[in-house]
Parts: structure tokens; C-alpha cells; sequence
């Protein structure tokens, strides 16, 4: 019994002992040696990042200025816009005077010399009947005064130039409140003549000559029509009336006389979408426009915008659009760019139409008032 007491302990203490040799981790051959932990660090602060808040926040609170208003052009005064680009004018006319001086000049007037002059005048689109007028005048006046000096034979050609043009006609645009109601004025043509342009020029001739203006964007469908025509709104302070693209045009040119009238200004300009004057549902589309802003004001002008480069074909256009809406007066654009000057007589004799305005240029203020005396001087130059 004794004995078996002793192995019993022998065992327990040999348990005990491997126990602790296992719990005691022993060095493996070629194992890296640990460090022994040291103390940590002690934590660095974080640089600071600066933002726009926290600028803000740091300075003191300062008002926020209102956004400023844009600057508005000052467009030219209108008066001697025309002698102004004389200049420009007469580098494309002065072929005419040129010519009909030269061969006026010559010791000798025969049929071929008149036969001549009767050519340069029909080339620069002056019309039969005004020029056959020319020719039989000039005939008369030279064979009576015996005439031959530059000087004077200019002075003769200047003369019937002028009457032919019209000196007396009248040109002034209608622009001023009647009755309490602003002026309306409706701008029609073909396409390509440059109307939505010319629209907004003529807003700066209104604005230059200090009438308040109403822009009435009734082209709805040409592409970027209406934001053309409101971007030269814009830059003269007038307001621009538009619709939706596609929308009724005629609707939005009722809703811009409306405005104008309660806006109290002086002019409501409405522009109209381009169209061929053969096409016979677009002209009567036109006639439409007219009848429904006539419910709301009568119409004081309707504009007709001629490409001078066109020629004689103007007149076709002219006949046709007069039938439709009782054209008014005559724009007459591009004029700097062709020889035939002529146009505007033609147009006038033909059809009792005046020439109101002209284009000289794409120059925002290149739109004058038709000055007669600075075209014909212009067409024989200097």
C-alpha cells in the first residue's frame, strides 16, 4: 500500500514538471530573437488642413455683394450715320459714277457714247423706266448748257440722280406712342435677307434715338432665332417676348403688343420667320400674323428686308409680300457689297415703296437711316 502511495506521488510530481517545461516557450535554432516591446510613442498632432470653411469661419462674416448688372451697349446716334459709312459705301458704287463720267466726259457725245451710259445705268439695276428717264434728260440738258467740265457734268448727273431718288419722300419710321399705345412695327422678308439682324439693329437705331423698345421673337422656326434676337435685346436693355420653338407665331406677336402696351414703351418690333415668296401657305401664315396683332393694336410699319446683292429679283419679292401685309417702307441690306445701288430707285418707281433704312455692314450700329443725298455721292464718289 506504502509503495503504491510512492508511485502514485512519483507520477503526479513528473506531471507537474512537464507541465512547466511545456508552458515555458524554448528557443528554436535559426529563430529571430524578438525585441523586447518598447514604450510607445507619444502621438504627434496631425497638421491642420485649411479649408475655404474654415476661412470663413476664422474672418468675419462680410455681406455678399449683389451680382452686378451688365453693362449696356450705347448704341451710335443715328445722326450722319449714313455720311459716316460713305466711305464704305462708295468702294462698291463709285464703278458707277465712275463710268457714267467718264464717258460724259468725251469731246464727243455720239449714239454709242449714249448708248453706253444707258448700259452702266441698267448694270447697277436702276430700271428701265428711271433710266431711260436718265439718259433723255441728260441729252437735253447737255446739248442746251454745252457742259463739259468734270465739275460740271457731276453736278448734272447728282441732279437727276436726286430725283430720281427723291428728295421729298418720306422716311421717317413711325415710331412714337399714338393714343397711348406704342407704334408696332413688323419686320418681314425671304429667307437669308439677315431680318433677325436687322431686327436687332434697328432696335439699337430705336434705342440710340431714346425710344423704349418690346422685341417680339415670332420666327419659331428657324433654330436659335429667338435667342439671336434676344442676346441684341439684351445688350440695349429691351425685353424679348418668345414662345417655344414651333410654337404659334402669331400668338407670341399678339403677346408682344400686349406687352408693350403695358410696359408703357415707346415701339414693339416683331420679327417674323423668313419665307419664300413663291410658297403660298407660308404668305398666308404672314397674313395671319398681321390680322391677329391687329385685334390687339393697328400696325404703324411693316418692314420689308431686301438683299441688295439680289437685284431685280427684289422686286418680285417686294410685289408679293406688298399684296400680303402693305409693306411700308424698304430695308435695304448689304448694300456695301454690290455695284447695283440702282435697286433702290427701281424699287421706289415701281412701287411707290420708300427705301426707310439700309445695311452698310455687319457692324452692330451699321443700320442708318437712308440719307439720298450721301447715296448718290457715295454712287458717283468723290
Amino acid at each position: 500500500m506504502l509503495i503504491a502511495l510512492i508511485v502514485i506521488a512519483v507520477v503526479l510530481v513528473a506531471g507537474a514538471a512537464s507541465l512547466v517545461l511545456l508552458a515555458i516557450p524554448r528557443r528554436r535554432r535559426g529563430a529571430a530573437v524578438l525585441a523586447p516591446p518598447t514604450a510607445p510613442r507619444a502621438a504627434q498632432p496631425e497638421p491642420a488642413v485649411t479649408t475655404s470653411l474654415d476661412h470663413a469661419a476664422a474672418e468675419p462674416t462680410a455681406a455678399v455683394a449683389a451680382p452686378a448688372a451688365p453693362a449696356l451697349d450705347v448704341p451710335e446716334p443715328t445722326a450722319g450715320r449714313m455720311v459716316r459709312l460713305r466711305g464704305r459705301l462708295a468702294r462698291s458704287q463709285n464703278a458707277v459714277g465712275r463710268g457714267l463720267l467718264s464717258v460724259l466726259s468725251r469731246d464727243h457725245l455720239d449714239a454709242d457714247a449714249w448708248d453706253e451710259i444707258e448700259e452702266t445705268l441698267l448694270a447697277a439695276d436702276m430700271g428701265v423706266a428711271a433710266t431711260t428717264e436718265i439718259v433723255a434728260s441728260l441729252r437735253e440738258r447737255v446739248a442746251v448748257l454745252g457742259v463739259r467740265t468734270p465739275e460740271q457734268l457731276r453736278a448734272l448727273l447728282r441732279d437727276e440722280l436726286l430725283a430720281q431718288v427723291g428728295l421729298t419722300t418720306d422716311r421717317t419710321l413711325r415710331t412714337v406712342v399714338l393714343d397711348g399705345r406704342p407704334s408696332v412695327l413688323l419686320v418681314v422678308g425671304v429667307n437669308g435677307t439677315g431680318k433677325t439682324t436687322t431686327c436687332g439693329k434697328l432696335a439699337r437705331v430705336l434705342v440710340a434715338d431714346g425710344r423704349s423698345v418690346v422685341l417680339g421673337a415670332a420666327d419659331t422656326f428657324r433654330a436659335a432665332a429667338a435667342d439671336q434676337l434676344q442676346t441684341w435685346g439684351e445688350r440695349v436693355g429691351a425685353r424679348t417676348i418668345r414662345g417655344p420653338e414651333g410654337g404659334d407665331p402669331a400668338s407670341i406677336a399678339f403677346d408682344a403688343v400686349a406687352a408693350g402696351a403695358s410696359q408703357g414703351v415707346d415701339a414693339v418690333l416683331i420679327d417674323t420667320a423668313g419665307r419664300l415668296h413663291t410658297k403660298t401657305g407660308l404668305m398666308d401664315e404672314l397674313g395671319k400674323v398681321k390680322r391677329v396683332i391687329e385685334k390687339r393694336s393697328p400696325i404703324d410699319e411693316t418692314l420689308l428686308v431686301l438683299d441688295a446683292t439680289t437685284g431685280q429679283n427684289g422686286m418680285i419679292q417686294a410685289r408679293v409680300f406688298t399684296e400680303v401685309v402693305e409693306v411700308t417702307g424698304i430695308v435695304l441690306t448689304k448694300l456695301d457689297g454690290t455695284a447695283k445701288g440702282g435697286i433702290v430707285v427701281a424699287v421706289q418707281r415701281e412701287l411707290g415703296i420708300p427705301v426707310k433704312l439700309v445695311g452698310l455692314g455687319e457692324g452692330p450700329d451699321d443700320l442708318a437711316p437712308f440719307d439720298p443725298e450721301a447715296f448718290v455721292d457715295a454712287l458717283l464718289g468723290d
